[in-house]
Order: C-alpha cells, then sequence, then structure tokens
C-alpha cells in the first residue's frame, strides 16, 4: 500500500531535519527505517525521545513544478514522522 505524506510547511528557528525545499510538498513512503533520537533535540543537548523515521519519495515536478528538467526523476530524503502529514 503506498502512503502518501505532505512535509509540513512550519519554519521553526534552530536546528530542523527537513530541509526547506521539501516542507508543504507531497510524497510517498518508501519505508520506514525505525526509529531514532531526536537529532531536533539532541543538536542543544536535551533528551531526545525516539521518533519513526521514514525515507519519502517525491517527483521532481512536485518539487519543481514546470522548472523540472526531468519532471518522472524522484528524489528520496529521510524525514522524521513529527515533520510528516498523512494524506
Amino acid at each position: 500500500m503506498v502512503e502518501r505524506v505532505r512535509v509540513k510547511a512550519m519554519m521553526p528557528p534552530g536546528h530542523v531535519r527537513a530541509p526547506a525545499y521539501l516542507r508543504g510538498k507531497q510524497g510517498v513512503v518508501e519505508r520506514p527505517l525505525g526509529a531514532f533520537h531526536n537529532p531536533e533535540q539532541l543538536a542543544y543537548g536535551l533528551p531526545a525521545e525516539k521518533k519513526p523515521l521514514y525515507r519519502v519519495r517525491f517527483r521532481m515536478d512536485e518539487l519543481w513544478g514546470d522548472a523540472a528538467e526531468n519532471p518522472g526523476d524522484t528524489l528520496d530524503a529521510e524525514l522524521y514522522d513529527h515533520w510528516l502529514e498523512r494524506l
């Protein structure tokens, strides 16, 4: 089953692990990678709970629109669950 997701479009200050160019974009979960301590908390020396991490696949036309040189090509990114909205 294909799970469609959207990267949350929030822009919090500080060390975050979701590239700005992916925020607000839709992709599909390619596979789960397991749970890891949240690096956004670890960067500040804070206790970090484990969060699920996913490999998410995006089409170039979703990321770059008409400017995509090869619209059907894909980009994979590893994103933590708290950055993803299920569609």
